[in-house]
């Protein structure tokens, strides 16, 4: 018997392309196909084929390069030496991101499959993602249909730093950042708001002591805003101060409070860190003693072979954790359909509370003393039950006058731990 106490490890991004794995299905025609492959290829952190990994690197050299150069671009001795190379290189990269964004535009019904394919495009644009793919390569063409806005399309090619969130896929720990932000977001948009209070209570008592002092300094309020928020944020420029007796108390008060209020902040995303890390370590811990799995091979007899997993009548508390298909891990959504020769890794609840059962596993040589007896005949104990009987990748119900055969893997369940008929067996005698 196969059973695994252990997690089957998944490329990052699977749980994103749920029905593009699915390509042994004989539903889906070969341009629906292709077009999976092409999702696979683009989508980041699968890689369970040369191709698809290949094209990550490609990916991820190409923007490294494009930042690199975008840095060197800056320094007039290298620009003037350069600049025939560095203008050949961007031109490069900046067409391979136009090119994957077209890829990625042609693969958005996998992306999003239960939205029709122009539907499915028109989230895709609007989306973050699709918003920082586009201006990856857009605004480089733009100066040539508008020389005016050079400058302004050249800011926008900041947005190609954004693609390196990507990165996110293959390393969970930078995950954590934003889990952090998304459960703590209500906490910290309360301290904001705090925050914004009192820079305007701030500023516009400021302004009422100081204007008829200093008018062309605090000439109006949001000059008393400037002045609260780098007094608040930071120990101030020295541009702008108060220079009366009561604006200099009123500037201590505020400085020190400036101290509590950004340290609330602070405070709570350390809390998050503190909290995100101790659950993943919780979870990491109990996964192995809160899920039993055990792994199952399809034959093409088996009732479940073609069939879609969300008309599988699965007892209460089992799941199909994954599917392996050959090379391939499947996530198991509700539309996949089964293939013959999948192996079904499935999982249950442990017992809690209840009378511990143990299984154990006899390999049965030609020297054991179980060889060519009846079940009925073999000395165990009476809390121990043969429950099945794997020969030649068969799997035989035990009855009692069953004989067993060399070779033979023999299942047994007991209440007992370790000891089945009085003495230790092993797993291969």
């Amino acid at each position: 018997m196969e059973e695994k106490n252990k997690k089957t490890k998944t490329s990052p991004s699977a749980d994103q392309a749920d029905d593009m794995i699915n390509d042994n299905d004989p539903s889906v025609n070969s341009y629906e196909r292709f077009r999976r492959k092409i999702f696979k290829m683009v989508s980041v952190g699968v890689v369970d084929i040369f191709i698809n990994q290949f094209y990550d690197v490609l990916s991820t050299s190409m923007l490294v390069i494009n930042l690199i150069i975008t840095v060197m671009n800056t320094y007039e001795s290298l620009r003037s030496r350069y600049s025939v190379l560095f203008d050949s290189v961007e031109l490069i990269t900046v067409v391979f991101f136009a090119i994957d964004y077209v890829l990625r535009l042609y693969t958005a019904k996998c992306l999003y499959p239960d939205k029709k394919h122009a539907a499915a495009v028109v989230k895709y644009i609007f989306s973050f993602s699709g918003i920082i793919d586009f201006l990856s390569f857009f605004p480089y063409f733009m100066p040539t249909f508008f020389p005016a806005g050079a400058a302004v399309f050249k800011m926008f090619r900041v947005a190609r730093i954004l693609r390196l969130f990507r990165i996110n896929a293959y390393y969970d720990s930078l995950n954590v950042i934003t889990e952090v932000l998304l459960r703590k977001k209500q906490q910290l948009m309360s301290s904001i708001f705090i925050i914004l209070v009192m820079m305007l209570a701030s500023s516009l008592c400021m302004y009422s002591i100081e204007n008829p002092v200093q008018p062309e300094v605090f000439c109006n309020a949001f000059s008393g805003i400037w002045w609260s928020v780098s007094t608040l944020l930071t120990v101030g420029y020295g541009d702008i101060y108060p220079v009366t007796t009561a604006g200099k108390l009123m500037g201590i008060i505020i400085a020190f409070l400036g101290v509590g209020i950004v340290a609330i902040p602070t405070g709570i995303i350390s809390a998050g860190f503190v909290e995100q890390y101790s659950r993943l370590q919780s979870i990491g811990n109990e996964s192995e003693a809160d899920v039993n799995f055990i792994r199952i091979k399809l034959r093409k007899t088996d009732k479940w072979v073609g069939k879609r997993i969300v008309d599988l009548s699965l007892p209460h508390g089992i799941i199909i954790a994954v599917i392996l298909r050959g090379e391939v891990t499947i996530i198991p959504k509700g539309n996949v359909r089964l293939c013959a020769g999948d192996r079904l890794i499935m999982g249950a609840d442990s017992i809690k509370g209840d009378t511990p059962v143990y299984l154990k596993e006899v390999l049965v040589r030609e020297s054991h003393r179980w060889n060519g007896q009846m079940i009925r005949d073999l000395a165990i104990s009476r809390q121990t039950y043969v429950v099945m009987i794997k020969r030649n990748n068969t799997s035989v119900i035990p009855k009692g006058d069953t004989i067993i055969h060399e070779g033979d893997e023999v299942i047994l369940v007991s209440k007992t731990n370790n000891r089945i008929s009085g003495e230790a067996v092993s797993d291969e005698l």
